[in-house]
């Protein structure tokens, strides 16, 4: 079963950005971009160590996520 949650990347707004986080998460296997915005992506995941391999990769791409408004 699929969790979904909300992640806060306080420095990614432009369409640029979103694209380079979208790429950096896409090939996650067991992840699903459900969206992405200014500020936010939503993804589907199926346990926690994926969520943490997104959020490493997310960082990796050279974004912050803040860990505190993770929902």
């Amino acid at each position: 079963m699929m969790k979904q949650t909300a992640i806060s990347i306080t420095d990614m707004q432009s369409a640029h950005c979103q694209m380079r986080v979208n790429n950096a998460v896409k090939e996650i296997q067991g992840a699903k971009i459900e969206n992405v915005e200014a500020g936010k992506l939503t993804v589907s995941f199926t346990s926690e160590s994926v969520k943490n391999e997104i959020i490493e990769a997310i960082e990796k791409a050279g974004y912050t996520v803040d860990k505190r408004n993770d929902q």
